[in-house]
């Protein structure tokens, strides 16, 4: 395992939904707010691209065609890299207390949307976030009962989604239709511990099915077995990590997005987060498959 390093060192507020894209050889990911706005960066020249989004965005996925899909807090929109054009496809069904948030492909193409309810934390009983899924135009309500639906993620042979949710103490499962998206057997995958630090936030996993969190608070990112038995924990050089996933040529690097959301300008350790850091764990990941077109 290598150290982790800054491997660009922006000043992302709050840093999100990396993805590699193996067709460009590049590296995007979003900063969701302050400003908000898509980034691409090729770890091979350097290159970083920034493209201002007119909303809060959590979240895009590539599209098999070309261009991204981005989720913006009112809708979905196909994004143009090449012109910086957003056509809106399909406008949020949600009410105005409920915005979409981030996004996923499973293995088999379909997206997967999280919603959050803006009335949490101040209302703890909030619970209006959602996780839906992409069917045609129109968005299905799934997984229901959150107040920000977080932290999606898919086992390598796409059977098993997996979930979490604030206040993100617990990891949850379920059985996944690879053929028609449905959903089942719900469980709890893992559970921080009362004195376990920090909370569950971006997640992805490896080939061989070990899930990988980021532990935003801690300082931390943590590694458990398909069973979800505890692995280990890597310690970070910052305390806010929010998202992590796999890219290079060979899927070898563990990409890593961090915030400085909640952190004072004066207080230590406010510069070390916000930047994009990597490193070599020894596991590889997954290739992430692109949204299906129809």
């Amino acid at each position: 395992m290598s150290d982790v390093v800054v491997a660009l060192g922006v000043n992302n507020y709050l840093g999100e939904t990396p993805i590699w894209s193996a067709r460009e050889k590049m590296l995007w990911w979003v900063n969701c707010e302050q400003p908000s706005a898509l980034h691409r960066w090729s770890p091979a020249t350097g290159d970083h691209d920034v493209w201002p989004m007119p909303q809060r965005s959590g979240g895009f996925v590539p599209k098999a065609g070309g261009g991204l899909l981005v989720v913006l807090a009112d809708g979905l929109f196909d994004f143009d890299p090449g012109t910086g054009s957003l056509e809106l496809r399909v406008a949020s069904p949600l009410s105005p207390n409920v915005k979409l948030h981030e996004c996923h492909c499973d293995r088999q193409g379909r997206l997967w949307v999280g919603a959050y309810d803006h009335r949490y934390p101040a209302d703890r009983s909030a619970a209006g976030g959602c996780f839906y899924r992409l069917d045609g135009d129109t968005l299905t309500p799934v997984i229901d009962g959150f107040a920000i639906a977080n932290g999606l993620a898919f086992s390598p042979d796409g059977r098993t989604i997996y979930v979490t949710g604030a206040p993100w103490r617990t990891v949850e499962a379920f059985d996944l239709d690879p053929e028609t998206g449905a959903v089942s057997q719900r469980r709890t995958f893992l559970s921080l511990a009362e004195g376990d630090h920090g909370h569950i936030d971006g997640a992805t996993v490896d080939a061989e099915g070990g899930y990988w969190y980021a532990a935003v608070g801690a300082g931390e990112l943590r590694r458990h077995r398909s069973d979800g038995s505890f692995d280990r924990a890597v310690a970070l050089p910052f305390s806010n990590p929010t998202k992590v996933a796999f890219g290079g040529d060979d899927l070898a690097t563990l990409y890593i997005t961090s915030t400085r959301m909640k952190i004072n300008p004066d207080q230590a350790g406010f510069n070390a987060n916000g930047p994009l850091f990597a490193f070599v764990p020894g596991e590889k990941g997954v290739a992430e498959v692109p949204l299906r077109d129809g």
